[in-house]
């Protein structure tokens, strides 16, 4: 009984410090955290209202706080005190300059009201903590602001100036963009905008952005959600025909493939002593993966189907034609 009391206490006080961290918060947001029933989140509430906390509700909106209300700083737990040099860590290899600056900022803030005990303990976990650079840069060293501007676009409902390289331009052409969200996906940055200059809405890879700068225009239309579009691009890509391909490969190289198999549509794997069998279903039968097959050269052999075979057999025989000349 005990430990259910302490689980239910920690709980509103969590509750009341995520009310206080926007301005809305619907209830199934806090069921679905805490993973309680909507009646027990409803019965948290109440026991917050009875203790002196004013929080008004609306249906279907969600639960606010009186704006002003506040009660003195929580004292973060030593795990939660920990949680931030990880954070920390992270922003400096995946967050452009400016984010990193804003945040180690945010970071003296909140080590200021840590105990000491909670101070010496980050300071000695710092320097323990290493995220190794990447091999290519995630965005331009000439637009060290990329990520946060365009944040600030999509707050402020501003248009943005691009001066964009895509894959096949030999140098960056403008843009004029209306960002709707960003996305991070196979260790890039995208940013899913609006652009006025193909009228229609288009994705762009930060990396490639040389210039950006807000500009004082507002945004011109209503823009659907980042989600709708995930959605759509999801449903596109799910038309196109796919292919079941199985293949054999030696254990030595088979433990390699599984840090990137699941993006060419790994289904199973089969054990057969000095070598493994491999399901896939790809889409990118025909380029992406017999390329990425032929990564693992003399270890791996296509077993089915024939089509495949042939196109690796082909990319074979143009790789070893260019290396006769």
């Amino acid at each position: 009984m005990a430990v259910d009391t302490t689980k239910r206490f920690d709980r509103i006080v969590s509750i009341y410090i995520q009310l206080q961290s926007k301005r809305v918060v619907k209830a199934q947001e806090l069921a679905d955290r805490f993973g309680v029933s909507l009646r027990t989140i409803y019965r948290d509430i109440r026991s917050l209202e009875q203790a002196g906390v004013p929080i008004f509700g609306e249906a279907g909106a969600g639960y606010s706080i009186v704006d002003g209300y506040r009660l003195p700083p929580v004292l973060f737990t030593q795990e939660e005190a920990m949680s931030f040099v990880g954070a920390q860590k992270l922003m400096g290899k995946f967050m452009d300059r400016r984010l990193q600056e804003h945040y180690e900022t945010a970071l003296y803030k909140i080590k200021a009201v840590l105990r000491m005990s909670e101070k010496d303990s980050l300071s000695a976990i710092e320097s323990k903590i290493v995220m190794a650079k990447s091999g290519y840069e995630v965005f331009n060293s000439n637009v060290p602001h990329a990520l946060s501007s365009l944040i600030e676009s999509i707050a402020q409902r501003r248009q943005v100036f691009l001066s964009y390289k895509g894959v096949n331009d030999e140098r960056p052409k403008p843009r004029t963009i209306e960002p709707v969200g960003l996305f991070h996906e196979m260790n890039f940055w995208y940013v899913y905008a609006y652009c006025h200059t193909r009228k229609d809405y288009r994705q762009f890879r930060a990396d490639r952005i040389a210039q950006l700068h807000l500009l004082d225009g507002p945004f011109e239309r209503e823009h659907p959600s980042l989600g709708e579009f995930m959605a759509e691009r999801e449903r596109a890509h799910s038309n196109l025909p796919k292919m079941t391909i199985r293949v054999r490969v030696e254990n030595p190289f088979a433990a390699h493939m599984k840090w990137d198999r699941r993006y060419w549509g790994f289904v199973s794997e089969h054990d057969c002593g000095t070598y493994t069998e491999m399901v896939f279903e790809t889409r990118d039968f025909q380029e992406g993966f017999p390329r990425w097959l032929l990564m693992y050269g003399d270890g791996v052999q296509v077993l089915e189907p024939d089509a495949v075979r042939q196109r690796v057999g082909e990319l074979i025989e143009a790789v070893a034609a260019n290396f006769r000349k």
